[in-house]
């Protein structure tokens, strides 16, 4: 899922990516010679549909199956660790089999009324990652969580019943369709000037037209069929796996997750392989470095400081309390380094923009020169003048946008603050104000780096509105809701003109892709709370941190809160002093990382710094699942060390069947929870001390 969106967008964008070859092939065709050759004269021949023809039932169909499916795994993977990889490639395939699968059958019964299209298969990509970002960026694994009780409870302060928020299934879905329909409104009157006129290039959406494009030539269907293969295998697999697992886990620290895998101290430091078929796929999908850096944020936290911290409990204070204030620390540096950047490239874009106007410059990658006026004339002739002539065919009104925005506006302005006392109309209306620049500066800067920082103007939305409403007014629920609001609006902003670009490559037409993200959002809309109570409901130890389902940015969101109403006054001893140093930290990796990409190209030792928004996590969490990812990597290096090729066609594929087998068991786990079914076993390690009394009692 290139949007939405898992750990933090921040880094989601910037890092995870199951089209890194995609991308690299797309930007590298951008910058080729008039030589390449043309992706639409493959297509020539065939009659692009209207734009009610590219919106079928079958469509329809397929996107309402596959994002239940996705909102299932994205739900649980926000409330487990927070880490999302990207499922652009298993929405892609699986949208590509389940039409060709419907047609076939179709076909043979002489009820085929119209071929399977590319701008169909866009259609339904959009619409299945556009539900399923709704269940990550709907706040059920973050903001949302972070006003329940249970969490209020965990973070100590600010534990009046005016900041917090008993959670329910009606207001949940109040909320949802309150806010998430405004952002689609906020950028359409620029989808000419941003993929016409800037060309920016958008890597995640030029990357996922690479893909249906090709899985729509004869080579692309063949090799399609042969990922769409792989991925059901594993997918059999990994669910057959967690089943098996399940067998054994009778109880709370009971089965193969618990397994101390290098011995009982260090499982008591949270590091152990927890065989999770679901994060070695993900470590699969996730750049080395991601790994690498979540296993250094363990080693450094558990392994040294956390040790060191309990010899001062009782005088400082306990590590489980440092764990949280550092990862919050370590992630507002990283976001705020990253706004600043984004900021000052963005202008510098549009700077360079206005003085070369009237010039034919192409704006790409930041960075990239420009292509020279006769190569872009001739790659103009025939692919761009094709792909301008269908985007610009079926315009979207600019009255229908600006009428959206203000209407839904005024529907959220009133009914949010019904559901939320603690904020106010003219809280919502300075959002909405403010947000369509928010908006623009998100979506341009994706354009040019392919970074979403929406949580991060999130979170500055939490510190306005937090300190504004204050503590007493309750300011923590208020500048949760505030910030549920901006990521809603920067978030589906910026997703909406990443499907504009693949629309545009695909020649899908622009009213089907808005019309899709708007079917895409609805159908995330009704899926995402269900699904988020589903496990609410099932899991009673969801949100805790020794349990099944800990969501960690619950606790991070609402000290991100607490902070924004309080202050630092209300820290522990020390630890505004460690709190500063990592968030310096933080900075200066990213300085670092900076400067290797910009003067070392030798060795590009940039590849080699870890990441200061992965190192946080595990500073809370621990480091169980930083293991289960770094074995996927390494699974990933010996395959690509022993066929390239074949690693780079098929990993993405394997690696969405492991994280959607093992993912969706949690339905039939769930279920069997609800009807009181239960493990038959419990398999737990003891030390032979510990064993030998336990032998001793059952044999007195």
């Amino acid at each position: 899922m290139s949007r939405s969106g898992g750990i933090e967008e921040e880094w989601e964008r910037r890092e995870r990516s199951g089209l890194e070859i995609e991308k690299k092939a797309v930007v590298e065709n951008d910058n080729s010679s008039s030589k390449e050759a043309s992706t639409e004269k493959a297509f020539e021949n065939e009659i692009v549909p209207s734009w009610k023809e590219q919106l079928t039932f079958r469509a329809f169909l397929a996107s309402a199956v596959l994002s239940v499916a996705f909102c299932f795994i994205v739900m649980k993977l926000s409330l487990t660790t927070g880490i999302i990889p990207s499922l652009n490639v298993a929405a892609g395939l699986l949208g590509f089999f389940f039409i060709r699968v419907y047609s076939f059958a179709l076909q043979k019964f002489g009820l085929l009324k119209q071929p399977f299209s590319r701008q169909e298969n866009t259609v339904i990509q959009t619409a299945v990652v556009a539900a399923s970002g709704i269940a990550f960026s709907s706040g059920y694994g973050s903001y949302i969580l972070g006003m329940m009780p249970k969490i209020a409870s965990q973070a100590e302060d600010g534990n009046t019943v005016n900041n917090m928020k008993p959670l329910s299934l009606g207001w949940m879905y109040g909320f949802v369709f309150a806010v998430s329909f405004v952002g689609l409104f906020s950028i359409v009157p620029l989808r000419k000037i941003m993929i016409i006129d800037y060309k920016l290039t958008y890597p995640s959406g030029t990357a996922t037209a690479f893909l249906i494009n090709s899985f729509h030539t004869s080579k692309g269907a063949k090799l399609a069929k042969k990922q769409v293969n792989k991925l059901f295998e594993w997918f059999s697999m990994s669910f057959l796996w967690a089943f098996f697992q399940w067998f054994f886990t009778s109880s709370d620290g009971c089965g193969f997750s618990s397994f101390p895998t290098f011995g009982l101290q260090a499982f008591n430091k949270r590091l152990y392989f927890d065989f999770s078929a679901t994060y070695v796929g993900v470590g699969m999908i996730c750049p080395y470095i991601v790994n690498v850096s979540l296993l250094v944020g363990a080693i450094l936290s558990w392994l040294i400081m956390w040790p060191l911290i309990e010899q001062k409990k009782g005088i400082w204070y306990a590590a489980d309390i440092s764990g949280i204030f550092i990862s919050i620390a370590m992630i507002l540096g990283d976001g705020l380094f990253h706004v600043v950047c984004m900021l000052i490239t963005t202008g510098w874009s549009l700077m360079r923009q206005y003085k070369k106007r009237d010039s034919s410059s192409v704006v790409a990658i930041a960075g990239d020169q420009p292509s020279s006026d006769s190569t872009h004339d001739r790659e103009e002739s025939y692919d761009d003048q094709r792909r301008k002539d269908m985007f610009l065919k079926d315009q979207i009104p600019m009255w229908v946008a600006g009428l959206g925005y203000v209407s839904l506006s005024a529907i959220s302005i009133v009914a949010v603050p019904q559901i939320f006392h603690q904020i106010k109309w003219y809280h919502i209306l300075v959002s909405y104000i403010i947000a369509p620049i928010l908006a623009f500066c998100n979506s341009y800067g994706c354009g040019l780096t392919d970074w979403s920082l929406a949580s991060t103007y999130g979170k500055i939305a939490i510190f306005i509105i937090g300190s504004w409403v204050g503590l007493h007014g309750g300011g923590i629920v208020a500048g949760l809701v505030a910030c549920g609001v901006m990521m809603s609006i920067v978030s589906t902003a910026s997703d909406l003109m990443q499907d504009f670009k693949t629309g545009y490559l695909t020649l899908a037409s622009p009213r089907a892709m808005f019309c899709s993200q708007v079917m895409g959002t609805a159908l995330g809309c009704l899926i995402a709370p269900a699904v988020f109570w589903f496990y609410y409901k099932s899991y009673p130890t969801l949100g805790e941190v020794d349990g099944s389902f800990p969501a960690p940015y619950g606790l991070m969101y609402r000290g991100i809160a607490i902070l924004g109403v309080e202050g630092t006054s209300s820290l522990p001893r020390h630890c505004v002093e460690l709190s500063v140093g990592f968030f310096c930290i933080a900075i200066a990796l990213n300085i670092v990382t900076l400067l290797l990409e910009k003067y070392d190209k030798k060795w590009r030792l940039h590849r080699f710094v870890p990441r200061a928004m992965c190192m946080a996590i595990p500073f809370y969490l621990g480091g169980y699942f930083a293991i289960d990812m770094c074995i996927g990597s390494l699974i990933l290096y010996l395959w690509r060390w022993k066929n390239k090729a074949g690693a780079d066609a098929l990993a993405p594929a394997v690696a969405s069947g492991m994280i959607c087998g093992d993912s969706l068991w949690g339905i039939p786990a769930a279920i069997l929870s609800l009807a009181n079914v239960n493990p038959p076993l419990c398999m737990k390690f003891l030390p032979a001390s510990a064993n030998a009394k336990v032998d001793a009692f059952l044999n007195g």
